[in-house]
């Protein structure tokens, strides 16, 4: 895999690689099963977690590797 395809944290301005996927929605404007996605790399996990968590945004917080998993089986 080349980095162009790697997938980057979320974070303004980070640029490690992601291996979290924060699944969100903002009730407000999305149907209840939607699910919005930040990536994040160790480093912005919990700070990106907390940003949405104490907006009644974050829904759950997955490693990118099952996220990936679980994707390819629907």
């Amino acid at each position: 895999m080349n980095d162009e395809a790697m997938p980057i944290c979320s974070a303004k301005g980070c640029r490690a690689a992601a291996v979290w996927v924060l699944a969100w929605n903002n009730p407000k404007i999305h149907t209840p099963e939607r699910r919005k996605t930040w990536l994040a790399c160790e480093e912005h996990r919990e700070h990106l977690s907390k940003f949405l968590g104490v907006r009644g945004f974050l829904k759950e917080v997955v490693a990118l590797e099952e996220w990936e998993r679980t994707a390819g089986e629907c």
